[in-house]
C-alpha cells in the first residue's frame, strides 16, 4: 500500500462533502499539474491518503482511500488529464496543521512541507506513521 495527500480548498470541496459521498466516493477532478497527475496514475485501489484543507485551515482533517484507479477526468475533454476516485475513511481525532508538520522531526522532507503547491502528493510510510500519531490515529 502506498500513501498520499490530497489537497482541497474547503470552500470548493470540503471534508464534510467528501464524507457525504459515502461508499460511492468522489472523483478527484480538476488536477492540471503533470506531477500531481502522475502521482494519481501511480495509485492503486486500497491506497490511503490524507485529506488536507488548503488555503483555509491548512490542516489534515481526514483519511481517504482510493477506490478507483486513474482514468480520464470527466471534467476535461483533454485526454492528458486523469483522476482517481476516493472515499472518506475516517476523520482525524485532531487536525494536523502545516505549521505543526514543519516543526515535527521526521516531517522536514515531507512534500507538504517542501512543495506546498502540489495538489496530490506522495507520503512516505514513516511520514504516514508520524502524522497518524499526531492526528490521534493508529497508523
Amino acid at each position: 500500500m502506498n500513501f498520499w495527500l490530497f489537497k482541497s480548498e474547503p470552500d470548493a470541496w470540503s471534508w464534510d462533502q467528501q464524507v457525504a459521498r459515502g461508499e460511492a466516493g468522489e472523483e478527484w477532478t480538476g488536477v492540471r499539474n503533470y506531477q500531481a497527475r502522475n502521482n494519481m496514475r501511480s495509485m492503486k485501489i486500497g491506497d490511503r491518503g490524507f485529506f488536507y484543507h488548503s488555503n483555509i485551515g491548512k490542516e489534515i482533517v481526514g483519511v481517504v482511500e482510493v477506490i478507483r484507479e486513474s482514468a480520464p477526468d470527466s471534467t476535461s475533454e483533454d485526454p492528458r488529464w486523469d483522476c482517481v476516485v476516493i472515499k472518506a475513511v475516517t476523520p482525524v481525532k485532531r487536525p494536523v496543521s502545516l505549521e505543526e508538520c514543519k516543526d515535527v522531526p521526521g516531517l522536514e522532507n515531507m512534500a507538504l512541507v517542501k512543495n506546498t503547491r502540489l495538489s496530490v502528493q506522495p507520503v512516505s510510510p514513516a511520514e504516514w506513521d508520524i502524522v497518524c500519531r499526531l492526528a490521534g490515529l493508529t497508523p
